[in-house]
């Protein structure tokens, strides 16, 4: 009887073939193939030879560590030291710059002070404006005036010269007694023709000249010459001579019937700026000011700039320096206020106003305090961008939500037909070299300005920001196509087999 055509055939000793899978299974018994003779020899050979490999394997891999341990062990140690040399390396530069910049900012305010005349007219000029510096200036000069013109004796001579005209007793007594009166009254026109003079415009110009003429002999004066109008006294008392406002005072009492002062001799005066010991210093040690005031700014910044390039995560660093260069110029801030208090207290008994050298201390220190607070301010715009500019998570994160919202107002700009075209692709492409650039002008316009103010550092700082944002805004990234266009096609792959 023939075979059904649906039943599988098998062979003896051959792989029954495969069923259709859309026909009914049909239940077969196929016989197996028995494995015997020379074949059962073969695998054992096999076997035994797969054992031999494995045991060498073993003897191998017991082997291994003890010869691979200490050259693997090594690489590790070397690299943490090394790494640790580095991190010694940049907190030692970034702790001696910070510490380093407070000198440097005094030198270099100290060695400003002495050498450029316009910044010590603007440091003493507005003191011919405060009510109490022009009190005592009036008193010294209507003191010098009365020593000079001898009012007590001129009125002793006027009362005796009465008196000796033969007056009732009673009359002569009178006379007499209207001595001190007089004297009195001489002293107080001389006091009021000084007032008019010190409270009037005349005095600030007079003021000004005088200490700008003072302070091209001030350098002479440092120098010992004792000719030098500015005068260092021996006890560290800074002085300024009034021989030109004395002189616009006289002229003044003479026009006013005080004709007696034309027979006096020029009068001798002069107004103590500050007294401290620290001048004497200062005058022996001028020569190095000016070496300390030029150099130390630049080894400070070189040694804070040495310690972020050492450092194994130098933003993080960076960020470090900038407050540390802030927090030295907070201790700098105190220690000026401290030496205030120390100033006051070293007085001699022999200043009767003293808070006038209260007055002229803060005045001195104005512009060290202007410059100190204009590198507090640099060391705190340094460490915001560096922290913006790190790896941090907070960091990434506020980059991350710039650039989204910059790439959704590209799309918006896309949407109505605004693009940056290929200036947005080359400010894109250049992005690196806009920053090196925006950075640098930053740096120059800091760097080169005659006066270093925390407004000066502050508004650079924001508007180098502001320009960095917009040049990022209109950098249009290779990647970002116009709303609408389509997308190109994935590339055709090999060709696949169709299934069997």
């Amino acid at each position: 009887m023939a075979d059904d055509e649906s039943t599988p055939r098998t062979a003896k000793g051959s792989r029954p073939r495969r069923p259709d899978p859309g026909a009914h299974p049909v239940e077969h018994v196929t016989e197996p193939v028995p494995v015997g003779g020379a074949g059962d020899d073969e695998l054992r050979v096999r076997l035994a030879a797969l054992e031999a490999e494995n045991a060498r394997l073993r003897e191998r891999l017991s082997a291994a560590p003890a010869a691979v341990a200490p050259p693997t062990a090594a690489v590790p140690v070397a690299r943490e030291r090394r790494h640790v040399g580095r991190s010694a390396l940049a907190v030692a530069l970034v702790v001696a710059g910070a510490l380093l910049a407070p000198v440097a900012v005094v030198a270099s305010w100290a060695s400003n002070l002495v050498e450029d005349t316009d910044r010590w007219v603007a440091t003493v000029g507005p003191l011919a404006d405060d009510p109490g510096v022009q009190q005592a200036v009036t008193n010294r000069i209507t003191n010098a005036i009365v020593e000079a013109v001898g009012v007590d004796e001129l009125a002793a001579d006027a009362t005796s010269a009465l008196a000796g005209l033969g007056l009732p007793p009673r009359v002569s007594t009178l006379v007499e007694s209207l001595q001190g009166p007089l004297a009195t009254a001489a002293t107080d026109l001389v006091r009021r023709g000084v007032e008019n003079v010190v409270t009037s415009d005349a005095f600030a110009t007079a003021w000004t000249e005088a200490n700008r003429t003072a302070h091209e002999q001030l350098v002479a004066s440092l120098q010992g010459d004792p000719d030098a109008i500015a005068s260092i006294g021996a006890d560290g008392t800074l002085s300024v001579e009034l021989t030109t406002v004395i002189e616009a005072v006289k002229q003044l009492l003479i026009d006013r019937g005080l004709t007696i002062l034309e027979r006096v001799p020029e009068i001798n005066a002069s107004f103590p700026l500050m007294q401290s010991a620290d001048l004497v210093r200062l005058q022996n040690a001028y020569r190095a000011l000016h070496a300390l005031g030029t150099w130390l700014p630049w080894v400070s910044v070189l040694l804070l700039a040495g310690g972020v390039v050492a450092a194994q995560h130098r933003a993080r660093t960076l960020v470090v320096a900038g407050l540390s260069l802030a927090g030295a110029m907070l201790l700098l801030g105190i220690g000026i206020a401290v030496g205030r208090s120390l100033y006051v207290e070293s007085l001699p008994d022999a200043v009767q106003r003293p808070d006038v050298a209260v007055v002229v201390y803060d005045q001195v220190v104005w512009f060290l305090r202007v410059a100190l607070r204009a590198v507090a301010v640099l060391g705190l715009v340094v460490a915001v961008v560096a922290f913006v500019a790190g790896g941090s998570s907070a960091a990434r994160a506020l980059r991350a939500s710039w650039r989204r919202g910059a790439a959704w107002l590209r799309g918006l700009g896309d949407r109505h037909g605004v693009s940056t075209g290929p200036v947005g692709r080359w400010l894109d492409e250049q992005r690196v070299f806009v920053r090196i650039v925006v950075a640098s002008v930053a740096g120059l316009v800091i760097v080169l300005a005659d006066r270093i103010t925390p407004a000066l550092v502050g508004w650079t700082a924001l508007v180098a920001v502001l320009v960095l944002l917009v040049t990022s805004l209109l950098a249009r990234p290779a990647s970002v196509e116009p709303a609408g266009a389509s997308a190109p096609a994935p590339p055709a792959g090999p060709p696949t087999a169709p299934a069997l």
